[in-house]
């Protein structure tokens, strides 16, 4: 299943992607005779998500075949949604990335960050160039959506409380990270420095997780790329080590990793591409 938050008379409303057409989740709905929510972060707090999902390889996919949905080419994309609890991230996730920041193998345990609401974004969002730090890079990464409420959960078990994954991207301000590496969080955490979108995607939609490649991707060129498997900590590692730190909810978005960032100035457009997703692009501009 392939959910989505559109731009519909001035406000954010779910839907979810079939094909080439787009249904308003009140359209949903109507088939369904449901009243599930019409905004993505309050159906997976109200535990709607996995009876959606239900329905939709049940029965959903006929039941919306005879309606007319939304041009997939006439819609804007939104956020997935702009207030979940927690965003949090790993860094240094592929030996790559981590012989370029640190010069040393990764630790045994993930470096990890959190970012703020204030720092969402979605897809043709223009990323600011802070005033701080003129000097800021772009990190494509798979990320994953929590689907259900879980504490220390063991790696076998994780995929029950996944919704699915996005493409995201992670900005840096890269003058105050090298300052000093205890300033990271800082660096990650400016306005407009977390771009995630348009699609949310559940786990049977997609191919071997393994096989998935992300690439960071710099005015239509492919600077950096890697595949899943290639991760040091893979995606059930990150769930299950996240959920012994701090109770996990509905809406929670873990970014997973980048294969390598580039740097970014105003007028360039920066790009996630991951398999199986759409493309998540946004320009950048300074921050006025």
């Amino acid at each position: 299943m392939k959910l989505a938050t559109v731009y519909c008379n001035g406000q954010e409303k779910a839907a979810l992607i079939e094909q080439d057409n787009i249904y308003l989740m009140n359209q949903v709905n109507e088939a369904a005779g449901k009243q599930w929510s019409e905004e993505l972060l309050p159906l997976l707090q109200n535990g709607e998500f996995e009876e959606l999902k239900n329905w939709f390889h049940k029965e959903g996919r006929s039941q919306l075949k005879p309606k007319s949905g939304l041009d997939l080419d006439g819609v804007s994309f939104a956020p997935l949604f702009r207030h979940p609890e927690k965003v949090f991230g790993v860094g240094m996730n592929y030996m790559e990335k981590a012989l370029e920041l640190s010069g040393q193998p990764p630790e045994e345990e993930p470096v990890i960050f959190m970012k703020p609401n204030s720092s969402l974004i979605g897809p043709n969002d223009p990323i600011q160039i802070p005033l701080q730090s003129p000097n800021v890079s772009g990190e494509a990464e798979l990320a994953i959506v929590i689907g259900k409420t879980c504490e220390n959960v063991e790696e076998a078990d994780v995929w029950e409380y996944v919704a699915g994954f996005t493409s995201s991207l992670d900005m840096t301000a890269k003058n105050i990270q090298n300052q000093n590496p205890r300033f990271l969080q800082r660096a990650k955490s400016f306005n407009t420095f977390c771009s995630f979108g348009p699609y949310l995607i559940t786990a049977d939609e997609l191919p071997s997780l393994s096989l998935i490649e992300v690439e960071t991707v710099l005015n239509g060129i492919v600077n950096h790329k890697n595949v899943i498997a290639n991760m040091m900590y893979q995606p059930a590692f990150i769930v299950s080590f996240f959920s012994k730190i701090m109770t996990l909810q509905p809406g929670d978005v873990i970014l997973t990793g980048t294969p390598g960032s580039a740097l970014i100035q105003e007028g360039d457009v920066i790009e996630c591409r991951i398999t199986g997703f759409p493309s998540l692009a946004n320009p950048v501009k300074k921050r006025l």
